[in-house]
């Protein structure tokens, strides 16, 4: 999505509780007291109400935003930050762009959305034809690499080296899946191919 659509879908706090409540409960309420699937919802308490026990279950319970103070519209705005353009942002621009005062609950909310990302992108297998290539991403080393790191500009001039092998970069292995699909254009490079899932 992007940022604009982002804006013009979600404008503020209550299309964003809104749109969490229609998504939860496609999912389904289950009560955690007596495992019933039936509920009541209280608006003016944001809960749920099971028909059998009338065991309450609130709105962000056992889900990713259960137990924060954070409103819906922080974690949708960290959502779309993280997945709306090619380059991440970090925790502390998304704060300066919320106007948060402080930095660790925007911290840990930006670390439980990519660890969510992580736990799902963990249940895909990938299919169809699988194509595999090396890629360079830049890492920040640890404190082991940096001693070896340091030597090795030490004894370079202080130059990293360039290319492959660069001390600022890991490398990776990335597998690709894709299929062959039929299109009414031709592409001007390669096959008709489409891109399904990656892993790395």
């Amino acid at each position: 999505m992007k940022i604009r659509d982002f804006f013009t879908k979600f404008p503020d706090e209550a299309s964003c509780k809104a749109h969490f409540k229609s998504e939860r409960e496609k999912q389904g309420i289950v009560c955690k007291r007596c495992g019933h699937e039936k509920h009541y919802w209280i608006s003016t308490r944001d809960q749920y109400q099971c028909k059998e026990c009338k065991y309450r279950t609130t709105l962000k319970s056992g889900t990713l935003l259960h137990g924060s103070q954070l409103p819906y519209h922080y974690w949708y705005f960290g959502m779309m930050m993280l997945t709306g353009t090619k380059k991440s942002f970090s925790a502390l621009e998304v704060q300066r762009q919320l106007g948060h005062r402080y930095y660790e609950p925007i911290w840990y909310m930006l670390h439980k959305i990519r660890y969510a990302m992580g736990k799902r992108d963990d249940g895909y297998k990938l299919c169809d034809e699988v194509e595999l290539d090396e890629g360079f991403f830049e890492t920040v080393p640890d404190k082991e690499n940096r001693d070896r790191i340091a030597k090795e500009l030490k004894e370079n001039d202080g130059k990293y080296k360039r290319g492959k092998g660069s001390q600022k970069q890991t490398t990776v292995l990335v597998m690709a899946e894709s299929k062959t699909v039929e299109a009414s254009y031709k592409y001007r490079y390669g096959t008709n191919k489409k891109v399904g899932h990656i892993k790395m």
